[in-house]
Parts: C-alpha cells; structure tokens; sequence
C-alpha cells in the first residue's frame, strides 16, 4: 500500500524510529545555506548595529526589519522543504513567522518608540529563541544539535534582557544589539558548518514511495 509522509505530525513527522531521525538529520544538513544565511545576516546587522555613527531608532528599526525579513524567509525555506520530505517543521516554520512579523511591524511603523521597539524585539526573541530551541531537540549531536540549542537559548535570554531592562538610550541599545547579533551570527555560522560538513558525508535518504 502506497504511504505519504507529507502529512505526518509536524512536530515529530511521524512515528519515531533510527531512519526518521537519520532521515531529519539529512534534511536539515541538507539546508545548511539557509542557516548560513542568517548567520551572516545577523553579523552584518550587528556590525551595522554597534558602528553606525549617529546612531537613532529610526536607523536601527530599519536594519532590524530587513535582518529579520531574510532571517524568517530563510527559516520558513528550510520548514518547507522539511514538510516536503514529511518531516517535522512546524517549529521552524512558526519561528520564521515570528520574525517576519516581528520586521513587517518595524517596517510598516517606523516612527516606532524606542520602549516598544524593545518590546516587540525582545518579545520576538524570546518566541523565536524557544522554538529554535524545541526544533534542536531532534537534531543529533555531530550535527551541532548544542550548537543549535546555544543560538535558541541566546535568543531567549537576550529577549528576556530586553524585557526587563526596556527603558534604555538608543547607543546602548544599538550597542547590546550589536554584541548580541554578532555572537549569534558565529554561532549560526559554526552550525552551518557542521550541517555541510554532515551533509557532504551523508546526502538525504530518498524519500519513500510505497511500502
């Protein structure tokens, strides 16, 4: 009897064995780039973020919201082609949304205050940072599965600063800013290279047709 995967559990993918993991494993090794990508994206805002002269909310709401417009495109991309192979992917595709309005506010209100900027940012992070958190769950250890973990958890952590500690100037908010996307972004690329290093090694298994 012909069998799909498409429309298995979106958090598991399925019920679990060795080759489902094996099988998950490939596929997010098998989307490294995107990884990548917004590893690079989050070094370039916080270089921009901590050596911008001048530096106004104005400014920094802007590069936030195109760091997080190609962060949560590229981590909606790396969801699909997960819940293509029927595999879990829920976790990345809400945190890609998350993002993406979390920049589409910034974007659409620019004369945003500095208080609900912060707010909206560290609001973002922390939802972000814990799915980003529950998705490395699944990933196995050679493939950077605490690498993972870090990034999610530098979210949480940072988002949860921001919360408590709102009212700051714009300086020092671009400058924590700025520390906090640069570590993230080694982190992230140090992932990435991981993933490439296991998908050179272990393309992803064919997906099965039929049982």
């Amino acid at each position: 009897m012909s069998t799909s995967n498409v429309s298995g559990d979106p958090f598991r993918g399925g019920p679990f064995d060795l080759n489902r993991l094996e099988a998950k494993n490939a596929i997010l090794a098998h989307n490294w780039w995107a990884i990548a990508l917004r590893g690079l994206a989050a070094i370039l805002f916080g270089i921009i973020a901590l050596f911008m002269p001048g530096v106004t909310i104005l400014s920094l709401v802007l590069v936030f919201a195109i760091f997080a417009a190609v962060d949560g495109i590229a981590t909606i991309v790396a969801a699909v082609r997960a819940a293509r192979q029927g595999e879990a992917w829920l976790f990345l595709f809400l945190a890609g949304l998350v993002k993406i309005a979390a920049g589409a506010f910034a974007a659409f209100w620019p004369g945003i205050t500095a208080l609900i900027f912060v707010a909206v940012f560290g609001a973002g992070e922390v939802v972000g940072g814990a799915l980003t958190f529950g998705s490395a769950l699944d990933l196995k250890e050679d493939h950077g599965r605490w690498w993972l973990a870090l990034g999610g958890l530098l979210a949480v952590v940072f988002g949860l600063f921001l919360l408590l500690t709102p009212v700051i100037g714009a300086v020092v908010l671009s400058w924590w800013l700025g520390i906090y996307a640069i570590a993230l972004g080694i982190v992230e690329l140090i992932l990435a290279f991981r993933l490439h290093a296991r998908h050179v090694e272990h393309p992803p298994l064919a997906h099965p047709q039929g049982a």
